[in-house]
Formats: C-alpha cells, sequence, structure tokens
C-alpha cells in the first residue's frame, strides 16, 4: 500500500501551556468512484479551521491527511500509525461504516477520541457506546426512518428499497422498515462500489413499485440515477433518496434529470442561519463550488473541536474534562438546533427536501417540511454511559 501522508500545518508557532497544538489524525476515503465524498468532508473541514485563524479553541493545528481507499485494512494500518507515532488529540473523517467498525476498538482502547463525521453506524449507539466514540453527523439509520415516515404519510403501500450490501446499507434498512407501514415489496442489495444497475433495473421494473428508496452514496448514486433516467423508470416510480442521493455532488454530475427529486436530510443548503449562510459562501468563494451534506458534516465537526478544545482552555490533556466539552456541544452549527444523546450521537431535526432551481438558476435543494423533529436513535436506552 501507498503511504502518502500530507501534514497540513496553519500554525508553525508554538505557543506556551498545557498543549501546544492540536494533533488531528484524517482518515478517507479520498481515491475510486466515492473520492468526492471524503474530499467534500477534508475540504470543509480545512475551511473551518482557516475561517478560525489556523487554531482551535486557541492552539496551533496540524491534521495528518490518509486515504483509506475504502479498504479496512488500509484504514487499520493508517489508525495504528495516528495513534502510535503520531500521538493524535482526535481521529475523524471517516466516510463508510465498514471503516468506522474497523478501526473504532483500536481508537477506543487508545483512549483517544473518534469522532465520526459521516457514518455513524448503529453498534456504537447502543451497549458498544463508548466515552471516546461520537458522531457529529447523523445515526446511520436516522436519513432511512425519515425516508419510512415520508412515504408513510404519502400512503404509499408498495415500496422497493436498494441500498449496497455492507454495514450501512443493513442499517438503512432497518431504519427504513422501522417507520414505513406498507409493503415492501423487495429489498435489494448490491456490491459496495458498484457502477453498473442494469440487473436491478431490470428486477425494479418487473416489480413494478410505486416508490423507490435508494441507499447509494458518492459515485454510486450518480451512476444509478443516470441509467434509472435513462431507462425509463423515474416517468411511473417515484424516486426517493437520503441528501447525498440528490446533493451537489450528484447535481454537477447528473443535470436537470435531478428537478424534482425528493430527498430527506439533516441539513441544506438553504438553512436560514447566521452559520450556514457563512458556510455556504465561504465554502463556494474557496473552493468554486456549492458544498453537500458531507461537507456540512465536515464543517460542523471542526467547530465542535474548535468548542471543546477552548472549554478546556486548551487543556486536551484532561480527557475527562474534555469529553464534557464534546458533549456540550456549544457551537453554532450549520444544521441549526443540535445537542448530542447520552450516548453522544445527535438530537436534531430531519427535513422533505426537493431538488429545484434557486434564484440565480442553480439546481439545489430546496426544504418543504419537517420529517422527525428531535429525533435521536432507537439505540440510546441500550447505552449505559451516564
Amino acid at each position: 500500500m501507498k503511504n502518502l501522508w500530507i501534514v497540513v500545518s496553519f500554525l508553525c508557532a508554538i505557543s506556551a501551556g498545557a498543549a501546544d497544538k492540536v494533533k488531528i489524525g484524517f482518515v478517507s476515503t479520498l481515491s475510486g468512484p466515492n473520492a468526492s465524498i471524503g474530499a467534500d468532508i477534508r475540504d470543509a473541514f480545512n475551511l473551518a479551521i482557516k475561517l478560525n485563524g489556523g487554531k482551535l479553541g486557541g492552539l496551533p493545528v496540524e491534521v495528518l491527511v490518509n486515504d483509506d481507499q475504502l479498504k479496512p485494512e488500509n484504514a487499520k494500518q493508517i489508525v495504528e500509525r495516528y495513534l502510535r507515532l503520531d500521538k493524535v488529540d482526535f481521529i475523524t473523517g471517516t466516510v463508510f461504516s465498514n471503516i468506522v467498525l474497523a478501526i473504532a476498538p483500536d481508537v477506543v482502547a487508545a483512549k483517544t477520541f473518534f469522532i465520526a463525521p459521516n457514518a455513524g453506524p448503529a453498534a456504537y449507539s447502543g451497549a458498544q457506546c463508548s466515552p471516546f466514540f461520537f458522531v457529529s453527523s447523523w445515526p446511520s439509520e436516522a436519513y432511512s426512518e425519515a425516508a419510512g415516515q415520508y412515504v408513510s404519510s404519502k400512503g404509499l403501500k408498495n415500496v422497493l428499497f436498494l441500498a449496497p450490501n455492507y454495514q450501512g446499507g443493513k442499517d438503512a434498512a432497518n431504519g427504513f422498515k422501522r417507520y414505513y407501514k406498507g409493503r415492501l415489496v423487495d429489498e435489494m442489495y448490491t456490491k459496495l462500489g458498484q457502477l453498473d444497475y442494469a440487473a436491478e433495473l431490470s428486477q425494479i421494473r418487473a416489480a413494478k413499485p410505486e416508490a423507490l428508496y435508494v441507499f447509494l452514496p458518492g459515485g454510486m448514486g450518480v451512476n444509478f440515477i443516470k441509467q434509472f433516467v435513462a431507462a425509463g423508470l423515474s416517468k411511473d416510480i417515484q424516486l426517493i433518496v437520503p441528501l447525498w442521493g440528490s446533493d451537489q455532488d450528484i447535481i454537477r454530475a447528473v443535470g436537470e434529470p435531478m428537478l424534482g427529486l425528493f430527498s430527506v436530510g439533516h441539513w441544506s443548503i438553504d438553512m436560514d442561519n447566521a452559520a450556514n449562510k457563512r458556510f455556504v459562501a465561504a465554502f463556494e468563494k474557496e473552493y468554486k463550488r456549492l458544498p453537500t451534506g458531507y461537507a456540512a458534516s465536515g464543517y460542523d465537526t471542526a467547530l465542535l473541536m474548535d468548542s471543546a478544545v477552548r472549554r478546556v482552555k486548551g487543556k486536551i490533556e484532561d480527557k475527562d474534562a474534555l469529553r464534557a466539552a464534546l458533549r456540550a456541544a456549544d457551537f453554532k452549527s450549520v444544521r441549526g438546533e443540535f445537542k448530542f444523546n447520552r450516548n453522544q450521537f445527535p438530537v436534531q431535526n430531519y427535513y422533505l427536501q426537493l431538488v429545484g432551481k434557486s434564484a440565480d438558476g442553480r439546481l439545489a435543494h430546496k426544504t418543504i417540511g419537517t420529517l422527525l423533529t428531535a429525533r435521536g436513535d432507537a439505540y440510546v436506552q441500550d447505552c449505559k454511559m451516564k
């Protein structure tokens, strides 16, 4: 495996105090069809630090970045180096739940804080919850719970579910079935990273569902939507996706066929709060593209770290105090209201969105309703942490 270690140092000066800098081990999927996800999280994370004067909580920052290539064994090697050699204070950047599940045991065993900016596997929200494991994005079943709530509220009786065959896909199925009250025509699973959906589209055509809920992140979603529309299925079947299934990375790749597509998410580009307006404008200025939901969570992850380091006055070696500061989540989130549950997973709203045209004619999400209010997750009662 190629080890490419990119060190991003935002300030060279060393300040006095309990810690002279914050060290962050950032491991993410930065190559292959799903590279855009990791890149969005990384770019937004770095943007938040830049806007904060190159510091987190008043301390200089060193961010170590490496590509897991969507291979759990790679991620484990990267994290081992972060923990043993680099002595990082935080691990973050992960995209997929299979990567999270591969590295989380080592991180929490080392008593290092793992803040997941994307996938939040259900396994760590219940009995396996840990003082050192936080999720700054969403519980892995939550988007699909919101989708299940939506199709039930619309009275749709025959729905088909499609997702990759990995832990995130199975979590999505559990969440969807928890809230969907109609008949599940089929529960289809594809290979993780699959890009050709001819066989699946043939089965969907034959099944004739009223609606199709598709959980396909990154390049998988891009290819599926293109092929779904090209096959003419969008005329007869309502397609519902999580936020990332119709996000800006998908919109850029697919274009006009995205108009009218329904999605569910915890954030949208049109959220009317000062933190979000600053984020969207700064991200577009810095990277010449509109941000995605992945980017929003990456940005919030940096703000969360900043608030915690500031709250402990830079004394990040005090793990109990740092954990309490993280749990306080004392920052202005781009998503609006946000707090942690007892299991250190978010409690937040989930919204119904529609892809439409903004005032400047660009395709973007429009928030059209709230599906779940102050939703945590289904497993918090099994978490024994206080």
